[in-house]
């Protein structure tokens, strides 16, 4: 009956029950069966609402949704243009370049796709870049600036995981440089190949552009800069870049009125937050239950009886994760998925700094594979075109995508490699 029950409610929420009440009902019936007290699931939003760095959380997207505003875009994409523009499949790069920058701030890749999209799209069309590779240039490129600081998800990966969100930023940053600089070169051999016409490089561009974007360009930076530095916490940092944002949009480009736009940009980014919470409370006491239930000891008593190597596991892991990245959001996965997986990589000899990237960038290619990864869906509505279209535009990326979370996953060295070295310096 219990069963039943359970896969009724999986068949709703995939008709379309909202993900916080079905993973809410899943918990009550396994508390229920276990003989745990109800009370386990306010105890725990309460740890949540506890938790100073979810404060970074909502600052951190009030912030994106704030650039998101505005001619932020357009001044990025015409800097990046400047300074790519010469290389063979240049703008290709510049979508891809802007596009990490903006999904980094913002932490949602849907926003990069809506607010960047109707400008990089008809803009590769017009330099003659092939539809079905401009298509899947743009959908792609939503979700790979997910590394890079301050990203919303290394932030909730670090508050479920225990690990330092700090050392996480740092070692996400070669794994992030390197899956753009792959999918550059693959713009840059399409580029060559089509012989599209190119304009040199003008510093009568370069400098302007540059002058126009350097109020937004140093944010990451700065970001990174502050919390290594001591200077400031991840949430002293969140809080700061909302006021540098406010600033510069309010006063040096007079972009957000403070009366009527702010408030509005503000309940928008609290919305997003608000979805995000709920479904972090249902899915802490889901996982709360998990652990009372000894899920995940029974999992890996399984897992050791199937697979006896480290390669192996981290292979069943990737397939696994990218089937989870398409079917839940990225933040719902985490929450879920992060505590069972924890004790295997443990097992498995995986160092838990590496296994945080291993997981996102699973999880953002999973936002891209057919056939319900997120950004297939944003993409298809917002250019107006069948999902099944963009399934075959997004194929060479996402095999270019799988290649580079092959070399993620078994070379650890390049997740581990600047924490340790931040760490060799902060000892000395």
């Amino acid at each position: 009956m219990i069963l039943i029950t359970v896969i009724l409610i999986i068949i709703l929420m995939v008709m379309g029950l909202p993900l916080f009440a079905g993973i809410l009902a899943v918990t009550l019936i396994g508390l229920h069966v276990s003989g745990v007290d109800f009370m386990a699931i306010p105890i725990e939003i309460l740890r949540l609402a506890n938790a100073p760095v979810l404060l970074a959380v909502p600052l951190f997207t009030f912030a994106g949704y704030l650039m998101a505003e505005g001619g932020t875009s357009k001044r990025l994409v015409r800097f990046s243009r400047s300074l790519f523009g010469w290389i063979p499949g240049g703008l290709g790069i510049v979508a891809l370049v802007t596009s990490a920058f903006f999904t980094a701030i913002t932490g949602a890749t849907g926003v990069t796709i809506i607010a960047l999209g109707g400008l990089l799209l008809p803009a590769l069309l017009a330099e003659k870049y092939e539809n079905n590779f401009s298509l899947g240039l743009v959908t792609t490129s939503g979700s790979i600036g997910l590394h890079f600081p301050p990203s919303l998800p290394i932030i909730f990966y670090g508050f479920v995981s225990g690990v330092s969100i700090e050392k996480l930023f740092m070692a996400g940053l070669l794994p992030g440089a390197v899956i753009v600089f792959v999918l550059c070169l693959y713009s840059m051999y399409m580029g060559s190949r089509w012989r599209l016409k190119r304009p040199p490089f003008s510093s009568r561009e370069f400098f302007p552009a540059l002058k126009e974007a350097a109020w937004e360009l140093p944010i990451p930076v700065l970001i990174i800069a502050g919390i290594y530095s001591g200077f400031s916490t991840a949430t002293e940092a969140a809080a700061l870049t909302v006021v540098y944002v406010l600033f510069v949009k309010i006063f040096v480009f007079r972009e957000l009125n403070i009366k009527n736009d702010v408030p509005r940009v503000m309940r928008d980014s609290a919305k997003m937050v608000g979805s995000i919470m709920i479904i972090l409370g249902a899915a802490l006491g889901f996982t709360n239950y998990l652990v009372d239930a000894l899920i995940p000891l029974k999992i890996l008593k399984l897992m050791e009886g199937m697979i006896s190597s480290k390669i192996v596991f981290l292979l069943v892991l990737n397939v696994f994760l990218i089937i989870v990245g398409c079917m839940m959001d990225i933040f719902s996965a985490i929450l879920v998925v992060v505590p069972l997986i924890i004790p295997l990589a443990s097992r498995f000899g995986v160092e838990p700094l590496h296994l945080g990237i291993v997981f996102l960038t699973n999880l953002a290619i999973g936002y891209n594979t057919p056939p319900v990864g997120l950004s297939l869906f944003i993409s298809s509505s917002r250019f107006n075109q069948p999902v099944t279209r963009i399934y075959r535009a997004t194929l060479p990326f996402l095999i270019l995508l799988l290649l580079t979370l092959l070399l993620i996953t078994y070379w650890p060295n390049l997740s581990l490699f600047l924490p340790r070295l931040l760490g060799k310096m902060t000892l000395a």
